[in-house]
């Protein structure tokens, strides 16, 4: 399909040790695909294996085109972004001059250095979107730490960004931060293909469409949230023990 997110058999290992194996999965378009898993079970390093971060074996592919054996920057110029877990902003840049930057990315030196008259329509979309319009001058560093996720969201939008892949985009936020968090991640789902690395699972109920869960770098189960929490595999190796509240 086209915009879907395609991987079959990626592989990653470390000297020997196994920390990706064989993962296979497909995300369309529209879906809020939730990576969840025990510390430890390959969930950053698969994202780290889709955006070229470290070497692969299999396939990825997006848009027709093979990810693995690119580098980083083609494979983010293919429309496939990342957060991390801290946030990367410009701390001492304004909300409006991060998104410009990042609006910027395929802009030449000397468009770069001329001062915009106006706020591009790529960046006034994308501050609306993730709710910082009236924050637009206020500097990223004085953000509070859900506002500083929004705003590395917004930073992928202005690249179009058409795949998203989220690490822990909730963590350390207030109740009402992840509330918001999760209402700003349908509103960019609606049309982008969109993967959550999380721990969260009162987030994962509340705003997942499928589950993949992960163990010891394989896939161990995948559906819906009802079909993952109700898989005998799954309690035993993980849900059992983030139910007595690990996050």
């Amino acid at each position: 399909m086209s915009g879907s997110l395609e991987l079959a058999g990626v592989g990653v290992s470390f000297d020997g040790f196994v920390a990706v194996d064989g993962v296979t999965m497909s995300v369309r378009p529209g879906e809020l695909r939730f990576l969840i898993g025990p510390n430890g079970a390959g969930k950053t390093t698969l994202v780290d294996a889709i955006t070229g971060l470290v070497p692969a074996t299999g396939s990825v592919t997006f848009g027709g085109h093979e990810l693995v054996g690119r580098k980083v920057h083609r494979i983010a110029r293919l429309g496939v972004g990342r957060t991390f877990q801290t946030a990367s902003v410009f701390e001492e840049l304004s909300v409006l001059q991060n998104l410009d930057i990042a609006a910027g990315a395929g802009r030449g030196p000397l468009t770069m250095l001329r001062r915009r008259s106006a706020v591009p329509a790529a960046v006034a979309e994308a501050l609306e979107v993730v709710g910082l319009a009236d924050l637009r001058d206020r500097q990223a560093g004085v953000l509070a730490h859900g506002q500083k996720q929004w705003l590395e969201i917004g930073m992928l939008l202005v690249q179009d960004a058409r795949v998203l892949l989220l690490d822990e985009p909730v963590a350390g936020m207030s109740a009402h931060e992840r509330e918001e968090t999760g209402q700003l991640l349908r509103r960019i789902g609606a049309d982008r293909t969109v993967v959550v690395v999380e721990h969260d699972m009162d987030f994962m109920r509340s705003f997942a469409t499928s589950v993949t869960v992960l163990h010891a770098g394989k896939v161990l189960s995948e559906g819906t949230v009802a079909q993952v929490q109700a898989d005998p595999r799954v309690q035993e190796v993980y849900l059992g023990r983030a139910s007595e509240g690990a996050r």
